[in-house]
């Protein structure tokens, strides 16, 4: 059961502006208000920490923070902006092609903006958390290590994003916000932040929550290791990776290791378990979102972040973005070991429905990718149709399915003119926990030890088809995919083999542009497929990534006047 109750948000007290185009809402008088005094009782710092929750998902089309697709799958080659056009939401299309991008996109100070209340909901309730006293409020440690679980969260997202960002905690009075700037730490020092508040969080949280949804001791060792690995990767000013820190590999390795031999988290047998309903807190959910619905407000509390991302047919309705790249849905071709096809991937298209049957592929493709001709998610007499496209003819044939689900499913619900679900966003699953040891133990020469890790994770794409099947009851698809041998297991295959692996296994899920930057290979990765692409896709002839400038989003042009000059811009966007 999601223990969200949406209801509280009107409880959460905060210094941020909101707007509303109905400006008769200011003449009502209020009924009553609290003082910030009454907040401060232990029924309702609880509510303070629900609020904190509560922004995970509190994200809008327009700027997404749930699924960080235009981000994570956009900017990194896995995906088209798709949509009826460039022009249609323009801040994705200048997010795609880096050439159109600028200081003053209204998206990018919106996304900023949105995580920053996260940040600020979370200060709120560690505030009052420090001062009540723990005889009054048993559950005082445990609430803090939560909420800076959520802290560091909200502050990890800001990281990836925008590299330099102003570090505000609860000991900041709000008058002296101002007076922060978003260079006063180094870029190690900012990590090591991030990192002390999951290392409160290992420290004060319990291996098991009453309620689901509530941070546990595994969920903050996770967020620690991923931190850690991020961090590892040594920038300079300009964004290159200058060295790997192998200490802090060695705690990765240690963290994942903690995380496995709890017992609490296995791979679901089927791949496509992720994806479904009902796979929702289920075994491989390390730490996830909870949305609801039906639950006694208006509209729910949805995956409002996805909304764009359904395919136009009458079933759903709109809106046609988030389409995979031919790129991506090239590169699940397998040879005749099944393994992946590392540097001819891409030489041939899968473009006709024979195409699926005359090549092999891993079957994690039809998890991920609507493709015309095919069932789509998992249901055999659902098949996706190229009129469920909204412009094909600039962004290609295919959609993505991960974040979406079948109109017949309980979680799903319109909100005209959007699609939205409340089923779950997971933020963290044990696949990634898994890869992210296998990555450190590459890293730090162990290589060997890295080998079953992997191909733990293709054994389960290989026995992920039982619901693959067409309507005759075949393979969709022409299914290969095999283990790696240990012949030839260097250390710098193996490293190819990993990352090839993280892009398989997470396609469209919003990790790979961060990937390829922290290790340091976004420009010549992006440039090599521009080159591509550029003969497919029209829209796509002006794009270029440029090095030292397009790893990170700019510094939003309205914060640093905010700041009144005080936040300094990312390199390469002055």
């Amino acid at each position: 059961m999601k223990f969200f109750k949406p209801t509280i948000l009107a409880l959460s007290l905060l210094a941020f502006a909101s707007s509303c185009n109905d400006e008769k809402f200011l003449d009502v008088q209020p009924i009553g208000a609290l003082s910030d005094e009454q907040l401060n009782t232990p029924a309702n710092i609880e509510k303070q920490v629900i609020a904190a929750y509560s922004q995970l998902g509190n994200d809008v089309y327009r700027a997404p923070y749930t699924s960080m697709w235009p981000y994570g799958n956009v900017r990194a080659g896995d995906a088209y902006k798709g949509g009826n056009g460039t022009a249609d939401v323009d801040a994705f299309h200048f997010y795609e092609t880096f050439s159109f991008n600028r200081v003053d996109v209204g998206n990018t100070d919106e996304l900023w903006f949105l995580i920053y209340i996260g940040v600020s909901r979370c200060n709120d309730a560690l505030r009052r958390l420090d001062a009540v006293d723990a005889a009054a409020m048993p559950t005082k440690a445990v609430r803090q290590g939560e909420v800076r679980f959520l802290r560091g969260h909200y502050y990890f997202l800001l990281k990836e994003l925008f590299k330099r960002v102003p570090y505000i905690d609860q000991t900041i009075p709000t008058d002296q916000y101002g007076t922060i700037s978003n260079v006063a730490l180094s870029n190690d020092e900012l990590w090591t932040k991030i990192a002390d508040d999951f290392r409160f969080a290992v420290a004060n949280l319990p291996d098991t929550q009453p309620e689901i949804g509530r941070a546990n001791k595994s969920a903050a060792q996770a967020y620690l290791a991923k931190t850690l690995l991020y961090q590892a990767y040594v920038q300079s000013d300009n964004h290159a990776v200058t060295s790997v820190d192998q200490a802090k590999l060695n705690e990765v390795v240690t963290l994942t290791n903690q995380i496995t031999s709890s017992g609490k988290y296995s791979l679901h047998p089927d791949y496509a378990t992720n994806f479904l309903t009902v796979g929702d807190n289920g075994v491989e959910s390390v730490f996830a979102i909870q949305f609801s619905r039906n639950d006694g407000t208006p509209k729910g509390r949805t995956a409002r972040g996805n909304s764009l991302n359904y395919p136009m047919n009458p079933d759903y309705g709109c809106c046609g973005f988030h389409q995979p790249s031919q790129n991506l849905v090239n590169a699940y071709k397998t040879d005749a070991q099944g393994l992946p096809l590392f540097t001819t991937f891409n030489n041939s298209d899968l473009s006709t429905p024979a195409d699926f049957q005359l090549n092999t592929v891993d079957p994690r493709l039809d998890h991920t990718v609507a493709i015309p001709s095919h069932p789509y998610k998992y249901l055999p007499t659902f098949v996706f149709e190229n009129s469920w496209l909204r412009d094909r003819n600039t962004y290609g044939v295919y959609m993505s399915m991960k974040e979406n689900v079948l109109p017949t499913d309980p979680s799903f619900q319109k909100t005209p003119p959007f699609m939205t679900t409340s089923k779950n966003w997971t933020i963290i699953r044990y696949a990634d926990v898994l890869l992210w040891k296998a990555e450190a133990l590459i890293e730090l020469g162990r290589q060997a030890e890295a080998l079953p890790i992997i191909n733990q994770i293709r054994q389960r794409a290989a026995a992920s088809i039982a619901r693959l099947k067409n309507a005759a009851g075949g393979n969709t698809s022409n299914y290969r995919i095999g283990q790696y041998p240990s012949t030839g297991w260097t250390q710098a295959y193996a490293r190819e083999a990993l990352r090839y692996e993280r892009r398989l296994e997470f396609a469209m899920e919003g990790y790979r542009f961060f990937d390829l930057t922290r290790w340091g290979i976004a420009a010549n990765t992006l440039n090599t497929y521009f080159t591509v692409e550029k003969t497919k896709r029209q829209y796509l002839q002006t794009a270029r990534f440029t090095a030292g400038r397009d790893e990170y989003l700019p510094i939003p042009l309205n914060q640093i006047n905010f700041s009144k000059g005080l936040y300094q811009q990312n390199p390469g966007w002055n």
